[in-house]
């Protein structure tokens, strides 16, 4: 019997009981108040007890007034009057009277299950335990039929039998008591299954099958870009006639005639007035090989860290070069956007770099060969510094983004003669005579559907829920899947995608998709934050890196610990410290690289392996596990100092 249990003193009215004696009421008594130590059990419940005669009327209310009046005996921490009271839902009248009608108690399973448990608890005492009737794995048998697809109350009840004092049998009783509910509970956890299971070859077939690319445009201020952007738009059939004659009285009106496809993509005021992208623009276009987005970078030197953000999200960069006398120059020369923009998409990662020769039908150009070949012969030197590949993953070709020609259609032999033979001769690394030809003939490797998910956040907003943006690097991504997000390591269901405004059921490498979070907030997911599916990319707050030095502030002209500068890296944004240099390489003309193993300080035109500080945790990876998460810029007082890998992360905490 419980050691713990206090003693017991039977009601007057109350019939007689043995222990081991079953539970079996007379005729004609009331039965007895519920015992403190567990009682023994009736018969199976096949058989329940023998049902006393029918009693009399006045049987019955003698039986009622005694019931009543053993209210006050009645030890209320007895499990079965605990078990009682709750299906009674608290009214002590009604359960003392179904505590003195046994055949009624029968009637529910929680009852019969507790009584059945008794039944066993006595035979493990008389058996192993001596009177303990605690035998070893109690917990276990707990869990196991807690976690049972579809516990039946019997079965809960014969392992509630196993506590062995009033705690845990009051605990036994409140688990009975949710049984009722557990089946609807997991039917609950059966449909999130069911949301996470059945997708696994729904990327085969869901969505357009095309290849989708991100087309960045990027280039010095007035170099033609929103222009270009606009006229692709309105050769594809995006745009309607109407809206561009509405767009070309706008720019008539401002005195810039030629700004009118500018407008499609430069929609707010501000824009329009001054004639300069400040936001990344946005707008899709599809050919019958593959699927395209145009990111509309800013060219002005003020808005780099926008012309970052879209850069980083882009397969391919068209880097849009004015041909027009002097334009080019400046743009070329220290100081113009068109060196900084080629280094900074390099940087972030594209696969190809499309250079468009612009503006070649401006009277001071009038498609002429040798300007077409002097602006190409200075960019290919500096090109490659940057670290392409100028034979294979550079492409020239000359357009005039305003009137359209070597856009979509080739440009007429008449204006330009020569284009046609460079083509047929493959110069210039294209065999194909238009933009939008070269863009389906490229062709991009290295994108891993099967593999973990990496989705850097761009953006995010609240519309009926959280909604989070931006481009999949890697792996697959499904609606009722469940993904973390780091550096806060939290996880999260996804409710709902979007890709170019269509709701879709998953979404592979490449596409820029709309992602709704379940039971998230807009403060718990960031810009620079990654998505990820196990395991998931690292988050540190320092790392060990290789740059490449191109420039320094015009107040510090040396590199060494201490400095700091902005890090960038795919969408996120950090304060940095150099905290120590551990090698410097300088390539000397006639001498080659020099090495030094032990630097204080490194200049302008140096490669450096250095260790930085954040500032706070980023999500990131070492270049060659994942390159997309592995690039980095540094940036200070407005321009871009350095470009570099990472090359080690911190090892991993225990």
């Amino acid at each position: 019997m419980n050691p713990n249990a206090g003693e017991w003193k039977p009601s007057a009215a109350a019939a007689s009981w043995t222990p081991g004696g079953g539970f079996t009421a007379p005729p004609k008594k009331a039965a007895p108040a519920p015992p403190t130590a567990p009682p023994t059990a009736p018969a199976p419940p096949t058989a329940p007890p023998t049902a006393p005669p029918p009693a009399s009327e006045s049987s019955t209310s003698n039986t009622d007034s005694n019931s009543n009046s053993n209210n006050n005996d009645i030890d209320e921490s007895d499990p079965l009057w605990q078990i009682v009271i709750k299906l009674t839902n608290g009214d002590k009248e009604k359960a003392a009277k179904m505590i003195a009608d046994p055949d009624s108690l029968m009637q529910y399973p929680e009852v019969e299950a507790f009584l059945l448990s008794q039944e066993n608890e006595e035979m493990d005492v008389d058996g192993d335990d001596g009177g303990n009737g605690n035998g070893d794995g109690d917990g276990d048998d707990w869990e196991k039929a807690v976690d049972a697809p579809l516990p039946t109350p019997s079965a809960v009840g014969a392992t509630a039998g196993d506590a062995d004092d009033d705690a845990q049998m009051e605990d036994a009783a409140k688990q009975m008591e949710a049984v009722k509910i557990t089946p609807a509970a997991i039917d609950d956890d059966d449909d999130d299954d069911d949301d996470d299971e059945p997708m696994a070859d729904d990327d085969e077939e869901e969505g357009d099958p095309r290849e989708h690319f991100n087309l960045v445009f990027i280039g010095h201020v007035d170099a033609g870009k929103s222009t270009l952007s606009g006229n692709i738009l309105y050769l594809t059939d995006n745009v309607d006639k109407r809206t561009i004659e509405r767009y070309e009285r706008e720019a008539k009106e401002r005195n810039r005639e030629s700004w009118f496809l500018a407008f499609i993509m430069d929609t707010n005021e501000e824009e329009r007035a001054k004639g300069k992208t400040v936001e990344v623009g946005r707008a899709q276009f599809n050919t019958d090989a593959k699927r395209y987005t145009i990111l509309d970078a800013p060219g002005h030197k003020n808005y780099v860290p926008n012309m970052i953000m879209g850069a980083s999200q882009a397969d391919v960069a068209v880097l849009v070069i004015s041909a027009r006398k002097g334009e080019f120059e400046t743009g070329f020369d220290r100081g113009g956007q068109t060196r900084e923009h080629a280094m900074l998409a390099k940087t972030l990662g594209v696969s190809y770099l499309v250079v468009v020769i612009n503006k070649m039908d401006d009277p001071t150009v009038n498609w002429k060969k040798e300007r077409f070949d002097e602006c190409v012969g200075k960019l290919r030197p500096f090109l490659k510094g940057c670290g392409f590949r100028p034979k294979k993953d550079v492409k020239f070709i000359p357009i005039s983004g305003l009137t359209g020609a070597n856009v979509k259609d080739e440009v007429s032999t008449t204006e330009c003669p020569w284009w046609s033979k460079s083509v047929a001769k493959g110069e210039n690394n294209t065999s194909v005579a238009t933009l939008i030809d070269l863009l389906d003939s490229l062709e991009i490797q290295g994108r891993d559907a099967k593999g973990a998910l990496r989705m850097p956040i761009l953006d995010r907003y609240k519309d009926s829920g959280t909604i989070a943006m931006g481009k999949i690097e890697s792996g697959t991504i499904r609606v009722g899947m469940k993904i973390t997000l780091m550096p806060t390591r939290v996880q999260y269901k996804v409710d709902k995608l979007w890709s170019d405004e269509q709701e879709i059921k998953s979404a592979r490498p490449g596409e820029n998709i709309l992602v709704k979070l379940k039971d998230c907030t807009t403060d718990d997911v960031l810009k620079g934050f990654v998505m990820c599916t196990d395991p998931p990319c690292r988050a540190v707050d320092k790392i060990i890196v290789e740059i490449g030095l191109m420039d320094m502030p015009d107040n510090c002209k040396i590199f060494t610990a201490g400095f700091q500068a902005m890090f960038h890296s795919h969408t996120c944004e950090e304060e940095a410290t150099i905290t120590k240099l551990f090698e410097t390489t300088k390539v000397v003309k006639g001498k080659g690289p020099i090495v030094n193993k032990k630097p204080a300080f490194a200049n302008v035109g140096m490669k450096i392996i250095c260790m930085l500080q954040l500032e706070r945790t980023v999500p990131v990876e070492t270049y060659d596990h994942m390159p997309f998460l592995g690039r980095f810029t540094l940036r200070t007082e407005g321009k871009t100092i350095a470009i570099g890998k990472i090359m080690k992360l911190p090892p991993k905490k225990e």
